[in-house]
């Protein structure tokens, strides 16, 4: 177990019990750099509670917190009071209940959580952590509709598509693929694809295992390879049924 990992951790969805026994299993060191992926809210109960939990733990680690497409819905509800109808369509009922716990105190350190996430984060080594994806040929930070970085499932599906026919000749990847050696996106669960653990399709990692239905929480160390996971999360929440989720 070497100093300085740079762990990527997938979509929470409002799981705290299976973030924490996440955690526990990694055996976090003082040197770790922790990039979450975003969608910490909607779905299972405890959102406002991650909330909480992630704001402790970057008092004690280096954290960086990417920005979820359903994070960008509770961020307007914060922002506005005004919660989006497609919001509660998916899943933020169950946030707005977990926030009847929290202090009215502390919804402006909240707020201000929320509003300083990241929309994408540039890593060492050639690395992009992003929620969604990007359509722009020339990186992120040229996407025209910045929404599309935590919405976009294009590149994963690009990505997916292209995989068996040039995995092994980078040369080939389209333009927005050859920019970045490794690519980590959330968003879309492998469930869907049959998949438990995180997948690799071209140089794209999706970290997304599926906690915001019946699959798990996934933590990856970057250099390394090492996969860690929560129990599936149903199995932690048995006096719940979850929500929606997009």
């Amino acid at each position: 177990m070497g100093p300085n990992r740079t762990i990527v951790i997938g979509d929470i969805h409002g799981a705290l019990r299976a973030l924490e026994q996440l955690l526990s299993r990694i055996s976090l060191q003082p040197g770790d750099h922790l990039i979450f992926l975003g969608d910490y809210v909607d779905r299972w109960p405890d959102s406002a509670q991650v909330i909480e939990y992630l704001l402790a733990l970057e008092e004690r680690y280096a954290c960086t917190f990417i920005r979820g497409n359903h994070d960008a819905w509770c961020q307007g509800w914060l922002e506005t009071a005004q919660p989006s109808a497609a919001w509660l369509l998916q899943g933020g009922h169950s946030t707005l209940e977990s926030y009847m716990a929290i202090p009215a105190s502390r919804l402006e350190t909240h707020t201000a959580f929320f509003a300083r996430m990241f929309n994408y984060y540039e890593g060492q080594g050639e690395r992009l952590f992003v929620h969604g994806g990007f359509t722009a040929k020339k990186g992120p930070e040229e996407e025209p509709n910045v929404a599309a970085l935590y919405w976009d499932r294009s590149l994963w599906q690009s990505a997916m598509t292209l995989h068996k026919r040039v995995l092994k000749t980078p040369i080939l990847y389209p333009r927005r693929l050859k920019r970045y050696k490794e690519i980590y996106i959330g968003h879309t669960p492998t469930l869907q694809y049959g998949e438990a653990v995180p997948m690799k399709a071209c140089n794209v990692w999706n970290i997304d295992t599926g906690a915001g239905y019946d699959g798990r929480i996934s933590a990856m160390d970057v250099d390394s390879g090492m996969l860690w996971q929560s129990d599936p999360v149903p199995s932690l929440y048995p006096e719940e049924t979850p929500g929606p989720s997009a």
